[in-house]
């Protein structure tokens, strides 16, 4: 029975390819021990499994950014995020790329455009992302010396998760920025 293509956020692709992408990344080791070649070696996968997409995709530019943001390559991945976003990407991959493009802004020392793309993603709705681009927030504020906002963002974030104390640190969280800041 041949596969059925699905509309994933937007995007035409086939249960079998998710399936495939995931088999990839689970097998990227990631660790300090792999080489570059083997990084190379996992693009190269990602990079067959993006040219099964159509040429359009916003999701190939996104996957290929992945694999060289998680190979150590921020440089090279900030484009592809940026070609993802312009292409339309959305939904879950969207917001993923919006925290990923700005943790790899600050790597480059663009801590200020991550703030930047980062900021307005505070008020979007609420979803299992919302701890990480705080997480990522907070990090870009850092670098750019405005560690205490970054540091409320942190505690707001982790409040929630206290198994007590959670009033109070959230209080402490809000107290560590005046208002207006």
């Amino acid at each position: 029975m041949p596969q059925r293509a699905r509309v994933c956020e937007g995007v035409a692709v086939t249960e079998d390819w998710e399936e495939r992408t995931a088999a990839a990344w689970a097998t990227f080791d990631g660790s300090e021990e792999a080489t570059e070649a083997d990084a190379a070696d996992f693009r190269a996968v990602i990079d067959a499994l993006v040219a099964e997409l159509p040429a359009d995709s916003p999701v190939g530019p996104f996957e290929r950014a992945c694999a060289w943001d998680s190979t150590g390559h921020s440089d090279q991945a900030v484009p592809l995020y940026r070609e993802a976003l312009a292409r339309g990407l959305g939904g879950y991959r969207g917001r993923r790329t919006k925290i990923q493009l700005s943790s790899s802004l600050r790597n480059i020392g663009q801590a200020e455009e991550g703030v930047k793309l980062l900021t307005p993603e505070l008020d979007a709705p609420s979803d299992e992302l919302d701890d990480a681009v705080r997480a990522t927030l907070a990090l870009c504020l850092a670098e750019l010396g405005r560690e205490r906002e970054g540091l409320s963002l942190v505690i707001a974030a982790l409040a929630p998760h206290l198994p007590r104390y959670q009033r109070s640190m959230a209080n402490y969280a809000r107290l560590l920025v005046p208002p207006g800041e």
